[in-house]
């Protein structure tokens, strides 16, 4: 994650980039089918069904993770339709809310969206590193505009330089990666 962030400053780029690595982790076949089979038929269940495929596959990377009842789109309640990653490990050790919400979130939602078909909205807390995975909750243009817009956290270890890397207004590559040790290429381990 720390070599994609720092060889792109296009935030945009970054998004195409972690989707795109999403994409690889399934046969090709897999994730246009599964939203004609699955999500567009079966919404619900399709919801549920990705829950626990998350909470199986991703405590390795996210953290402790528990299945609840979140709302979804029309305002109902989705039982076990969520996934609360109780301390995510990505937010917490990047310590960077642009890395956050341009590595993974805005990604991570493009995927189950654009290439499952299955609406995903997540919520990181950044005080307690706690995430909330809303299967079956369209993300809305405010909570998105919010997401992006997050003030950096009080221990960014690029004091700020990646959400200006990312949105272009500042920092250049050369002051970022002086200031940021994420982007110390000894450092890398995503």
């Amino acid at each position: 994650t720390s070599a994609m962030n720092a060889r792109f400053s296009d935030r945009a780029e970054v998004h195409k980039r972690a989707q795109a690595t999403l994409v690889s982790l399934f046969p090709s076949w897999m994730p246009g089918s599964y939203a004609v089979l699955f999500s567009k038929p079966f919404p619900e269940f399709s919801s549920r069904m990705n829950a626990w495929a998350t909470w199986v596959a991703g405590q390795w990377l996210m953290g402790e993770c528990e299945i609840n009842d979140i709302e979804v789109d029309g305002g109902k309640i989705g039982k076990s339709q969520g996934l609360l990653v109780k301390r995510c490990r990505f937010l917490e050790e990047s310590g960077c809310a642009s890395v956050c919400v341009n590595s993974c979130k805005i990604p991570t939602q493009n995927f189950f969206n654009q290439n499952m078909g299955l609406p995903l909205t997540m919520t990181p807390d950044y005080e307690t590193y706690e995430c909330q995975f809303s299967f079956g909750l369209t993300p809305t243009e405010q909570s998105e505009f919010d997401a992006k817009n997050t003030p950096c956290l009080a221990r960014c270890p690029s004091l700020g330089g990646m959400r200006k890397w990312h949105d272009g207004t500042g920092a250049t590559v050369k002051e970022t990666e002086e200031r940021c040790e994420m982007m110390d290429s000894d450092s890398i381990t995503s």
